[in-house]
């Protein structure tokens, strides 16, 4: 199957041109090389913004049949203070590439949204037919990228299905995002360096492993999950101070963090109810906390083996 990924370099993307390599598919990427370079060898890539009218062009010379859309602007913070910046990239990024899809004569995007759609939940974990009260302009955008895809599927016949993420980790993670704790305290701990908790270390947040959410794109690069919505986590909270406390496990440094005040606009809990990934693509989380922790610890200590 030939393919296009957006946001191929990135955390996420990178692992993912990898998963579908190995499994026989053509890849090419797409990004524009801001805030990753994870490059794998021998991949086309045009290093290009993901809303450059330019790409529908490119994508029709090449008629992909699956788009993987992960380029983003992932920062909350920086879409509060950038919004416009936020939506440009989110928002108008999402309909270029649909655009593309459109001139590809795609079968099928499937759509990178985030947990922070459901703003404050009513209840945990948060089903993927929750009421989506985006909080932010990040949240926002998501849920209008979301909205565009629904579009196109009715106005052209272009399948989507959106994987609502949890907040994942893993190889290759670097701080920005709302999973970017783990990359923070990894580096941190192995450098020696001072760790900080914000408020009382009780906050929660649903983490789950890269390598299983690749595997959740695959699948939905498939028939299957047409027109869903479908949640990409484990169920499961960890607050704060455990994650803390199994990161320093991993990297095996003192478990001693500082605490700071809680900072303004962070949700208290989050976690996502995958039963109906589960239903759809036959998918579920495979990689335990303790042992994706201890691979990104791993891949963090061998990226600079002057750490201890």
């Amino acid at each position: 199957m030939r393919t296009l990924v957006t946001g191929a370099a990135g955390f996420i993307g990178s692992h993912l041109v990898d998963r579908l390599l190995a499994d026989g598919h053509e890849v090419v990427g797409v990004d524009d090389m801001s805030s990753g370079a994870n490059i794998r060898r021998g991949v086309e890539m045009w290093e290009m913004d993901v809303a450059d009218p330019a790409l529908a062009e490119r994508a029709a010379g090449h008629r992909p049949e699956v788009f993987f859309h992960l380029a983003a602007q992932v920062s909350v913070r920086v879409s509060v203070g950038d919004p416009l910046g936020d939506a440009r990239v989110n928002a108008l990024g999402t309909a270029n590439v649909l655009e593309a899809a459109r001139a590809a004569g795609a079968r099928k995007v499937v759509f990178t949204s985030s947990c922070a759609v459901y703003g404050v939940p009513d209840a945990l974990p948060v089903p993927p037919d929750a009421e989506l009260r985006p909080a932010s302009p990040y949240a926002a955008s998501k849920v209008a990228g979301e909205v565009y895809a629904g579009m196109y599927r009715r106005l052209h016949g272009i399948d989507f299905t959106t994987l609502t993420l949890a907040n994942v980790y893993g190889p290759r993670q670097t701080p920005e995002g709302e999973a970017g704790v783990v990359s923070i305290f990894t580096d941190a701990l192995l450098a020696g360096r001072p760790t900080k908790v914000f408020g009382d270390g009780t906050q929660t947040r649903d983490y789950v492993y890269v390598g299983d959410v690749v595997d959740a794109f695959a699948r939905a690069g498939g028939t299957d999950g047409g027109g869903l919505r479908l949640n990409v986590g484990t169920g499961e909270q960890t607050t704060d101070r455990d994650l803390h406390s199994l990161v320093a496990e991993a990297a095996g440094a003192p478990d001693e963090p500082d605490f700071a005040p809680p900072r303004l606009g962070d949700l208290p809990a989050m976690a996502v109810d995958p039963a109906r990934t589960r239903e759809a693509l036959g998918w579920e989380p495979a990689t335990g906390l303790r042992e994706g922790l201890a691979e990104t610890v791993a891949w963090a200590r061998d990226r600079n083996p002057v750490r201890p």
